[in-house]
C-alpha cells in the first residue's frame, strides 16, 4: 500500500510521540502517601477535650430549686456580671482594655467558693453575638483556677455547667417588647 510522502510523514510523528500523552500518577500516589503519614502522625498529638454541660430539655420544666446560692455568670457584651439567681447581681466586671476581665472573675469565683465550699454548679449565661472563644474561656475560669505555689496545679471552682441565654436588658429588652407590638397591629 503506497503512502504519499505527507501521510508517511505524519504516521512517522504519531509513531514518535506515541506514549507521551499517558498519564503518570506516580508522583500523585507518592504526595498522597506522605499526605497519609503526615495526618496519621499530627493526630496523634492532637488533643481534644470535652466537657459535659447540662442543658436543659426544650419542654423540661423547673424543678424545685434548694435553698442557697444559684450561681450565675452573666456574659454580655462591655461586661461580666456575676448573680445570685434570687438576689441579683452580687459583683459586676466591665471589660479592660485587652478585653474581658478573666483573672477578676477568677478571684471573685474564688471568694465565692470560700464561702460555699459545697456548691459545685453554675449557670454561664450569655448575650447575642458572644463569640465561642469567650465562651470558652469564661467556661475554663468557672470551672477550674491555677494555684500560685510555684507549681503548675488547678484547683476547681463550679465544675458542673449549664449554658444558657443571658436575660435581655436596656435597649436589647426594650427592642425585644417593640416587636410583638408591632406584629400585633397588623
Amino acid at each position: 500500500m503506497a503512502h504519499s510522502k505527507l501521510a508517511r510523514r505524519a504516521l512517522r510523528n504519531h509513531a514518535r510521540y506515541r506514549g507521551r500523552n499517558d498519564l503518570n500518577i506516580v508522583p500523585m500516589i507518592d504526595m498522597m502517601v506522605i499526605l497519609v503519614f503526615f495526618l496519621i502522625f499530627t493526630a496523634v498529638f492532637s488533643k481534644t477535650t470535652i466537657l459535659e454541660l447540662n442543658l436543659p430539655a426544650p419542654n423540661a420544666s423547673v424543678p424545685d430549686l434548694p435553698e442557697g446560692l444559684q450561681l450565675e455568670v452573666i456574659v454580655r457584651q462591655d461586661r461580666i456580671e456575676v448573680a445570685d439567681r434570687r438576689t441579683g447581681i452580687l459583683k459586676s466586671l466591665p471589660n479592660l482594655p485587652t478585653g474581658y476581665d478573666l483573672a477578676g472573675l477568677s478571684d471573685y469565683l474564688k471568694a465565692v467558693k470560700a464561702k460555699f465550699p459545697e456548691k459545685l454548679d453554675s449557670n454561664v449565661l450569655l448575650a447575642p453575638d458572644i463569640p465561642y472563644d469567650t465562651l470558652v474561656q469564661v467556661m475554663d475560669t468557672v470551672r477550674v483556677w491555677v494555684v500560685d505555689d510555684g507549681t503548675y496545679r488547678k484547683a476547681e471552682l463550679f465544675p458542673d455547667i449549664s449554658v444558657g441565654e443571658a436575660p435581655l436588658v436596656g435597649d436589647a429588652l426594650a427592642g425585644s417588647l417593640a416587636v410583638p407590638a408591632a406584629a400585633g397591629a397588623k
